[in-house]
């Protein structure tokens, strides 16, 4: 069943936000070759606990780190470790917060160092695609609206979208429904309605769509080995723009 929140707990989910989104802007100043993901991990462990909150997917479905961090092909959901940031990698950090109660969630991929101008392109346009998905969270629009901005966005980019693996709605539980597909459908799905959560994230992939997941049972992988990024924000529908919760 689909939660529509109040003003007083979107306020709550709001200060869980400005915690995740002030956690990438802390894990950013640490990307850098040399560093491993296990240390970035604890940075974020640490900073979001400092905050009054706690790491929101830390033990979610039995996930053994406080954050997402996924490399290069890596789509999502990579696991932290001792792997060492390297000149020309790029990452993905997902962070989760939880304030009393209530979630917030976001991701952004970073480039370690240089990388090629195709690699910026990547990233420029998934940012891009979840911003213009944001865009359609909005009264008189339906879900799958989401979804039809940013295929067709990537599609003209020259880069896919990864099926299978979407958006949520989101609140006291980090996954709620409605599930967001980032891929166009054939409908429109469900109407938006007025209090309604949702996190946006699309995955964009340099070559082919396909993925899978890797032995960790965690990590979801490009089948062709090609790079992939993701940038996530959690937002609620309002009688206006969408609000933007996961912003520092």
């Amino acid at each position: 069943m689909v939660s529509c929140k109040t003003r007083n707990e979107i306020v709550l989910m709001r200060r869980a936000g400005q915690v995740v989104g002030r956690t990438i802007e802390e894990l950013t100043k640490y990307v850098r070759p040399g560093i491993t993901a296990l240390e970035l991990d604890r940075i974020a462990d640490d900073y979001i606990r400092s905050q009054d909150c706690t790491p929101a997917f830390f033990k979610l479905y039995d996930f053994p780190g406080h954050i997402c961090i996924s490399f290069n092909e890596e789509v999502v959901h990579g696991i932290p470790s001792q792997r060492v940031l390297k000149e020309g990698d790029i990452v993905s950090l997902d962070v989760g917060a939880t304030y009393q109660g209530w979630n917030g969630d976001a991701a952004v991929t970073l480039p370690v160092g240089k990388v090629t101008s195709q690699v910026e392109k990547l990233l420029q346009a998934t940012r891009e695609a979840m911003l213009l998905g944001i865009a359609q969270a909005r009264l008189g629009n339906h879900v799958h609206d989401i979804a039809a901005a940013i295929d067709d966005y990537a599609t003209r980019r020259g880069f896919s979208v990864v099926e299978g693996w979407g958006g949520h709605g989101i609140g006291r539980k980090v996954h709620e429904e409605p599930s967001v597909p980032h891929n166009r459908q054939a409908t429109r799905g469900m109407a938006l309605r007025r209090g309604m959560c949702l996190a946006i994230e699309p995955m964009l992939n340099v070559g082919k769509a396909d993925v899978y997941v890797k032995p960790d049972k965690w990590t979801i992988v490009t089948t062709d080995g090609k790079l992939s990024a993701h940038f996530e924000h959690s937002l609620a529908v309002t009688d206006g723009e969408p609000l933007i919760l996961t912003v520092a």
